[in-house]
């Protein structure tokens, strides 16, 4: 039986009169990446943020690892990461103080900090470059370094919003291989994107989410399958029509 990292029941958030989620559920397996797609304003970003301890909800339940959000997030936060759209990094630090400040805030000595700081030099990739300050980084760069902070700790949930938004190819397709390598070693992933045709290629299960409900659920290709379609966009236009 495959261990289940996150289970989200009935999930509901309320904002006033606006209802942001509708009660939604699914859940994430070890070792899965699971993918929640969309279009804008559908819940996908309020899903993980709530998932991320970091937004209340108005009913429902979310358990990580067993523990229930609610009860204990302080737990949970030890075990997750969580990568927002809209992070940055500090551009007056050079990239390796940026990860050794990181670093010090999860490592709890300094053998384990030693352990993040080279994980996170790994994934970068760009060595070269990590005495150079964060403001004269590209954008596919900068993306690599916050990867590299969300991903340092080996976290048992990584939850990436957008985690390639506005890059190119090149650097898109090294983010990808970066997660499927940390998904390889035991990590489970919990991401949301607008852009349907990576999804396609990146993840083990999807969930189509729109106006703050699931409208399906399941494995790429099977839902290609179901719904007669060449590529996922198709399944969401024919699932919403």
């Amino acid at each position: 039986m495959d261990e289940i990292i996150l289970r989200v029941e009935n999930l509901k958030k309320n904002y006033g009169k606006r209802e942001a989620l509708k009660g939604i559920s699914f859940e994430v397996k070890k070792g899965e990446i699971f993918a929640l797609i969309g279009p804008n304003g559908a819940g996908k970003t309020t899903t993980l943020r709530i998932v991320a301890t970091l937004l209340s909800f108005s009913g429902g339940r979310v358990e990580v690892m067993g523990l229930d959000l609610k009860k204990e997030p302080k737990r949970i936060r030890e075990e997750i990461t969580y990568l927002p759209e809209e992070a940055g990094a500090y551009k007056n630090l050079t990239g390796m103080d940026y990860l050794k400040f990181m670093a010090r805030f999860y490592a709890a000595d300094k053998h384990e900090f030693d352990e993040y700081v080279e994980r996170a030099v790994e994934i970068v990739g760009f060595k070269d470059r990590l005495k150079d300050k964060v403001g004269t980084y590209s954008k596919g760069m900068v993306r690599k370094l916050l990867l590299a902070r969300a991903l340092m700790t080996k976290p048992r949930l990584a939850i990436l919003d957008e985690p390639t938004s506005g890059l190119d190819v090149i650097n898109s397709l090294e983010i990808r291989e970066i997660i499927r390598s940390f998904v390889q070693e035991g990590t489970s992933v919990l991401l949301s994107s607008h852009n349907m045709l990576e999804i396609d290629f990146l993840s083990d299960r999807v969930a189509i989410i729109d106006k703050g409900e699931i409208l399906e659920i399941g494995e790429p290709e099977i839902l290609k399958q179901e719904y007669s379609a060449q590529n996922l966009e198709e399944v969401f236009r024919r699932l919403v029509q």
